[in-house]
C-alpha cells in the first residue's frame, strides 16, 4: 500500500483481504487517492486498458456530486447530509465541501466496509461550527443507517441523503428501490436525494468492461438503464434537468460542451 497518514495499522489489516480487488480501493486509485493495493491497481489498469474512459466516469461523477452539494448548501439551503457509501477519502469529501460553503453542515458518513472503517479517522473531522460522524451500517439496512444518523443529525429539518455510485452493489432491482424507498420515507419534508450510478445504453465499451470485471470475482457492479435510475426517483420532484449523464448535470461551464457518458444521475426532492 502506498504511505499515507491514514495507511490502517495491524490490527484493522487484519479484516482486509489484500488478495483480490475491492471496488472501493479500485475506485480509489481511479481518483487519484493513494488508500490501494497493488492488486487494486492491477486490476484497475487492466480495466482501464479496455475502457479508458472509466477514469474519467469516476471523476465525472465526484465533479458531479460537488455541483449537487453547490445545489443543496446554496440554493436548497440545506445544512445536514447523510452520505451512504462513501467509500474511501479523497480529495474533496462531502463534509469538506459542504463546509466550506456552510461551515455549520453536518455531515454523517455510513459503509461497512472493514478498509472504509480503518480509514474513518480520517473522515471524523470537521470545523467547529458544524459536525461529522461516521456509522458502521450497510445500505441493506436503512432502519440502522436512519437510527445512526439520527445521533448526530436534525430529522424535524431538512437533509440532502447522498447515494452515489452504491445502488449498483445492490444486484436486484428492487430491492434498491426498497431501500431508496424506505430511506426516503425516514426523511422529513423537503429533504433532497442524490443519486448516481454507471448506466447501461450511452457506451457499450464500458458495459462490456464491468461485465468483465463482474465475471472476475470481484464483488459484482451493475449497470442500470436510464429509466431504472429514474425510477429511484419515483415519488420525488426532480430538479431540473432530472436524471442525465453526470457531465450534463448543470456543469459549471459549457464550453466546451461537456459529452455525455455511461453514468447518470439526478438530484430530487422529497414533497
Amino acid at each position: 500500500m502506498s504511505d499515507h497518514a491514514s495507511t490502517p495499522g495491524p490490527e484493522a489489516l487484519k479484516n482486509i483481504d489484500t488478495s483480490v480487488p475491492h471496488s472501493a480501493r479500485i475506485w480509489n486509485y481511479w481518483l487519484g487517492g493513494k488508500d490501494n493495493y497493488p492488486v487494486d491497481e492491477q486490476a484497475g489498469d487492466a480495466y482501464t486498458r479496455v475502457f479508458p474512459g472509466i477514469v474519467t466516469i469516476a471523476r465525472s461523477s465526484r465533479a458531479f456530486l460537488h455541483r449537487n452539494l453547490a445545489y443543496l448548501v446554496g440554493e436548497a439551503g440545506i445544512r445536514q447530509f447523510l452520505d451512504i457509501g462513501t467509500g474511501l477519502p479523497t480529495a474533496d469529501n462531502t463534509h469538506e465541501v459542504a463546509q466550506r460553503l456552510a461551515p455549520e453542515a453536518r455531515i454523517v458518513y455510513v459503509d461497512n466496509d472493514p478498509m472504509v472503517l480503518a480509514h474513518a479517522r480520517a473522515l471524523l473531522y470537521s470545523t467547529p461550527q458544524g459536525a461529522t460522524a461516521y456509522i458502521d451500517a450497510d445500505v441493506l439496512d436503512p432502519d440502522r443507517v436512519l437510527a445512526g444518523a439520527a445521533r448526530t443529525l436534525d430529522f424535524s429539518r431538512p437533509i440532502g441523503l447522498i447515494l452515489s455510485n452504491i445502488l449498483g452493489h445492490v444486484p436486484d432491482y428492487e430491492q434498491a428501490r426498497s431501500v431508496v424507498a424506505r430511506l426516503v420515507a425516514g426523511l422529513p419534508p423537503g429533504s433532497h436525494v442524490s443519486i448516481n450510478d454507471g448506466s447501461r445504453g450511452i457506451d457499450p465499451d464500458f458495459e462490456r468492461a464491468q461485465d468483465a470485471y463482474n465475471e472476475s470475482g470481484a464483488a459484482p457492479y451493475v449497470l442500470r438503464t436510464v429509466e431504472q435510475i429514474t425510477g429511484f426517483f419515483d415519488g420525488l420532484d426532480l430538479v431540473e434537468p432530472g436524471v442525465v449523464p453526470v457531465t450534463l448535470w448543470r456543469p459549471f461551464t459549457t464550453t466546451p460542451a461537456p459529452e455525455p457518458i455511461g453514468e447518470h444521475g439526478g438530484l430530487a426532492r422529497k414533497p
